[in-house]
């Protein structure tokens, strides 16, 4: 069964919701910082740091996009973004999803990545194993 990571944007997050290409464009300046990181330490580090390729469907425009990992080590990691509504406030979210032939590379990356973003945003990180993170500010 596919295991969902959830980082929900809060009361006290830096953005309150963010678009598709908005997630792509942060997914790709991760890989682009770790690619400096590499030259400074003189390895392919991005390429280790970052072992995926984006891939887009045609029928999951606008909606969502896959990571497809470079090596056998890693496949894939589904990613969308989507909204709830609770208590009549709307909560805006970006959804990891790891299909269920994913390997455990994909699942660390995964925790990788919604650990980086959701710091980055100040959100709140419901992870792969139901645990929750908080990275905003609370009283």
């Amino acid at each position: 069964m596919a295991q969902s990571a959830y980082i929900k944007f809060v009361e006290g997050s830096a953005v309150s919701s963010l678009t598709l290409d908005e997630l792509k464009n942060q997914l790709m300046h991760y890989r682009d910082q770790l690619a400096l990181t590499g030259r400074q330490l003189e390895w392919e580090y991005d390429d280790a740091g970052f072992p995926y390729t984006l891939e887009t469907k045609p029928e999951a425009e606008g909606q969502w996009f896959y990571l497809k990992g470079k090596n056998p080590l890693y496949k894939y990691i589904v990613m969308g973004v989507g909204s709830e509504t609770q208590a009549g406030t709307e909560r805006h979210y970006v959804q990891v999803v790891l299909p269920d032939d994913c390997t455990h590379g994909d699942k660390a990356k995964g925790n990788e990545f919604c650990k980086y973003l959701a710091k980055l945003w100040k959100a709140e990180l419901h992870l792969f194993n139901g645990r929750v993170m908080y990275f905003n500010p609370r009283k």
